[in-house]
C-alpha cells in the first residue's frame, strides 16, 4: 500500500513538473502606422495568465556570438563598434559588471543613468533582447519627463540615432516589445526577456526563396489562354486577401487580434507561400517552394524547441511567446504537438 502511495506520489510529482504552459501572441513587427492600438484586452489577458517570463523574436547572446551571417548580422556588428567606440567594457569584464548594474538598478529604480549603462553592457554582452529592455525603459522615461542631460548622456553612450537597421534602437519604439511585451514585464516586475529565435538557417532560407522566385517568374511567363485564366483567378485571391489584410491594418484599433485568426494566418501564408491549388498546375516549381518551405518550419520548429529547452532549465511553468504573426500559425500547431505543453493564442485566451 506504501509503494503504491509513493509511485502514484511520484506519478503526479512528474505529470504536473513536465507541463508547460504557453500564451503565444502573432504581432506586428511594427504599428507605426497603425491608427492608435487598444492593448487593453491583450493586457488584460496576459495578467490573468499569470506568467513568470516572456520570450522574444531574438537570439540568446550565445547564438549571436557564434553565429557568423544571417539577415541583420551586419547591423548588429556595425552596433558593437560603435558602442566599444563610445565606452568599451572588456569582454572579460562583461559579466561582472552586467550583474554589478543590475543589482544598482534594483536599489536605484529611478537611476536611468544606470538603465543606460546597463543597456550599454547588455548591447556588448550582444543580448540585444536586454539591451532593448533597458533601453526602452530609458526613451520611455525620456518621453514622459524630458531631462536634456539624460537625452545627452543616453546619445553619447548608445547613439540611438545610429542605430536605425536590423533589429535596431530605432525599430524598437513602435515594436511589439515597446507596446506590448515590455510594459507588462515592467507591470508584473520580470527582470529579463528571454531569447527564443534561430537563425541557423536563414542563408538556406534566402537561397530557396531566391530560386523559388526565379522559377515561379518563369513558371508565369506561359501565355496560354487557359494557364493565363486560372493563374489570374488564383493570384487575384491572393490579392483580395492583402487589400483585406491593408484595409484591417489601416483601420482597426486592434489588429493584434485579427493577426491572430486563421484568416489573417492563411493571407500571410499565401503572400509567402501561395495558395496549396498552385502547386498542382503544370510547371510549377514545387520542388523549390517545398524547398523554401522547409526552412522556414525548421526555424519555427527551433523557435518551439528553445522555448521548451529554457522554460524546462529554468523551471518555468507559464510563459508569454511572442512572434511575428506570420510565425504565429506555425508555431502553435507545433507547441499542439510537443508534449508537456499546452498552448493557446491571444485570442483563446480567457
Amino acid at each position: 500500500m506504501k509503494f503504491i502511495f509513493i509511485l502514484l506520489l511520484f506519478i503526479s510529482f512528474n505529470a504536473s513538473a513536465q507541463k508547460l504552459e504557453i500564451l503565444l501572441i502573432g504581432v506586428s513587427h511594427d504599428y507605426g502606422n497603425y491608427q492608435k492600438q487598444d492593448f487593453s484586452d491583450i493586457y488584460r489577458k496576459i495578467q490573468r495568465f499569470k506568467p513568470t517570463a516572456f520570450f522574444g523574436e531574438f537570439l540568446s547572446k550565445e547564438d549571436e556570438k557564434n553565429l557568423m551571417d544571417y539577415w541583420c548580422k551586419k547591423d548588429n556588428l556595425k552596433r558593437l563598434k560603435t558602442l566599444r567606440k563610445n565606452r568599451n567594457i572588456p569582454t572579460d569584464r562583461l559579466a561582472k559588471t552586467i550583474d554589478s548594474l543590475k543589482a544598482r538598478c534594483l536599489q536605484a529604480p529611478e537611476n536611468f543613468r544606470l538603465k543606460t549603462d546597463l543597456a550599454h553592457a547588455y548591447y556588448l554582452d550582444q543580448d540585444v533582447a536586454n539591451g532593448h529592455y533597458q533601453y526602452w525603459q530609458v526613451f520611455s522615461r525620456l518621453k514622459q519627463s524630458p531631462d536634456n542631460g539624460l537625452l545627452a548622456y543616453v546619445d553619447g553612450l548608445l547613439s540611438p540615432e545610429s542605430d536605425t537597421t536590423g533589429r535596431s534602437m530605432r525599430r524598437l519604439k513602435n515594436s511589439e516589445y515597446a507596446l506590448i511585451a515590455f510594459p507588462m514585464m515592467q507591470k508584473m516586475g520580470i527582470m529579463e526577456l528571454l531569447p527564443m529565435d534561430c537563425q541557423d538557417y536563414d542563408l538556406n532560407l534566402n537561397a530557396a526563396w531566391s530560386v523559388s522566385d526565379e522559377k515561379f517568374n518563369t513558371f508565369k511567363e506561359d501565355t496560354s489562354a487557359i494557364f493565363r485564366r486560372e493563374l489570374n483567378e488564383k493570384l487575384s485571391r491572393i490579392n483580395a486577401g492583402f487589400e483585406l489584410y491593408d484595409k484591417i491594418e489601416k483601420s482597426s484599433s486592434r489588429v493584434t487580434e485579427w493577426l491572430n485568426t486563421a484568416e489573417a494566418a492563411a493571407i500571410s501564408s499565401s503572400g509567402d507561400f501561395y495558395l496549396p491549388e498552385l502547386y498542382d498546375m503544370k510547371n510549377f516549381p514545387k520542388e523549390e517552394m517545398l524547398s523554401k518551405i522547409h526552412w522556414w518550419m525548421m526555424r519555427n520548429q527551433e523557435m518551439c524547441n528553445n522555448v521548451v529547452k529554457l522554460s524546462k532549465k529554468k523551471g518555468l511553468t507559464r510563459v508569454v511567446v511572442t512572434a511575428g504573426a506570420n510565425h504565429r500559425r506555425y508555431m502553435q500547431d507545433i507547441f499542439e504537438k510537443m508534449t508537456g505543453v499546452k498552448v493557446r493564442n491571444i485570442n483563446q485566451a480567457e
